[in-house]
């Protein structure tokens, strides 16, 4: 089963672990369990962490050529490096530079699963954010698991 993933960049450290305990929950007993993400700091880091944990495979969406160059934070390229070190297959999307386009097509890519989790407060509204992401798997009829545990936080 292809399960993807969209979440805020910006939660906090014990959000982090409250995220990691629930996905872990829910991706336990997956049958033949690959994990899209885009590696982005935050939730699609802790999601594709959580899929390797549960021995999964991880195939890694960019959705740019300089993604990991002008993207990717000091503070996140040990962890960013390691994920893509692991990953079964890296998809890199067809823009030279990362923006707006380019995250359209990464998010695009990630509703191509069987199933989605969302690590969502509910308030994002931007533009390739995770409520627009969110809203577009319901109208494809991708199920989309909200995973917001009790005390979660955004940094």
């Amino acid at each position: 089963m292809r399960i993807s993933v969209t979440g805020h960049m910006n939660i906090t450290p014990a959000t982090a672990e409250l995220v990691r305990t629930a996905i872990a929950e829910l991706i336990t007993d997956t049958p033949d369990l690959v994990g899209m993400s885009c590696i982005a700091r935050g939730a699609d880091s802790v999601f594709a962490t959580a899929v390797l944990d549960a021995g999964g495979q991880l195939e890694v969406i960019l959705p740019s050529r300089d993604y990991r160059q002008t993207k990717v934070k000091p503070d996140h390229a040990e962890q960013f490096d390691a994920l893509i070190a692991r990953a079964t297959n890296v998809r890199v999307m067809d823009f030279d530079t990362a923006g707006h386009e380019a995250y359209e097509a990464a998010n695009a890519a990630l509703l191509e699963a069987d199933r989605m989790i969302a690590v969502w407060d509910g308030q994002d509204a931007q533009r390739a954010g995770t409520g627009t992401v969110v809203a577009l798997a319901r109208q494809l009829g991708v199920p989309v698991d909200i995973v917001w545990p009790s005390g979660a936080e955004r940094g």
